[in-house]
């Protein structure tokens, strides 16, 4: 039997392929999303679109009436424009209040490794908190926290780093680089997705790819699929902050934040767990070549511009 699911973002990342793969089954999709779809979008026009809002939770309430289940992507990477991430906490709560007042039956939460209250980063204790909030509202959750997600050409961070790899003849990489990573397929983040929403009762898992790479051996992996020579160079974490501020400046963006390089260098995207994922970032890159980091993938205008 068909379901009713919703989907916070289906027209961005994670969100999308959530959603793709619900309509492969046969579920019906509706997605809150805070855009329009972009130009030639595959979900456009297979799914029905509501606007996410968190200023009228009985509107919110209204547009998740008879969903079976909410996949929530929800959150923001950096404060921007006036929202931080109290914001997004509060935003996040107001959801999760609507789905509780509209019956939905199951919430499935995208988070991610090594939320904490007591993390030293603003993200990741906004995530934690996020979490929280979902269990005060309902014992039918699933929280998936996934770790650097890879695949799809709607990904931003590796495409980005990829980018800089194929313009520059130096990458500056903070600290010694020996820190970990351990890449996740997006596919294997959806897979765990759906497959949460079956279950019952709470849960909370990671969602991590089966490699662990130092970060010098991300990078290395990362230049020989794309075919470059770029110098890696070692630099403090703060001299890297600050360089990337100034390109930041001039691709009118957010290139990296200093709490995604405090959270890299202090490995919180390795998961103390075993690996989840089946998929292999190392497998993945070779047929990657052709469109990855070819063109540089925009944060603001992607994901902050105007609704249309």
């Amino acid at each position: 039997m068909a379901a009713l699911a919703v989907v916070t973002g289906a027209f961005s990342y994670s969100g999308g392929v959530i959603a793709q793969r619900l309509l492969e089954r046969g579920d019906e999709v509706v997605t809150l999303s805070r855009q329009a779809p972009p130009p030639g979008h595959p979900l456009a026009g297979q799914i029905r679109q509501e606007r996410l809002q968190f200023t009228d939770e009985a509107g919110l309430a209204r547009d998740l009436a008879g969903a079976d289940v909410l996949f929530n992507t929800y959150w923001i990477r950096f404060a921007h424009g006036g929202t931080t991430f109290a914001d997004a906490v509060e935003n996040s709560r107001r959801l999760f209040h609507a789905a509780r007042s509209a019956n939905v039956g199951r919430v499935v939460h995208l988070s991610v490794t090594n939320a904490s209250a007591g993390s030293p980063f603003a993200y990741f204790r906004g995530k934690a908190a996020v979490e929280h909030a979902l269990a005060d509202t309902t014992s039918e959750y699933a929280v998936i926290r996934p770790s650097l997600v890879f695949g799809g050409r709607q990904e931003i961070l590796i495409n980005n780093m990829a980018w800089l790899l194929r313009r520059l003849p130096v990458y500056a990489v903070p600290g010694d680089g020996r820190y970990r990573v351990q890449p996740v397929s997006v596919d294997d983040v959806a897979d765990r997705a759906v497959a949460a929403a079956a279950r019952s009762g709470p849960s909370v898992e990671d969602a991590a790819g089966p490699e662990r790479y130092t970060f010098n051996e991300f990078l290395t992996v990362l230049q020989r699929a794309l075919g470059t020579r770029t110098r890696l160079l070692h630099l403090p974490p703060a001299a890297v902050g600050a360089l990337g501020a100034m390109l930041g400046r001039l691709l009118r963006d957010v290139v990296i934040t200093g709490e995604e390089l405090g959270a890299l260098t202090s490995e919180l995207l390795v998961s103390p767990h075993p690996a989840t994922g089946s998929r292999s970032f190392a497998e993945w890159l070779p047929g990657q070549s052709e469109w990855l980091g070819r063109r540089y993938a925009n944060e603001l205008q992607r994901n902050w511009r105007s609704a249309s």
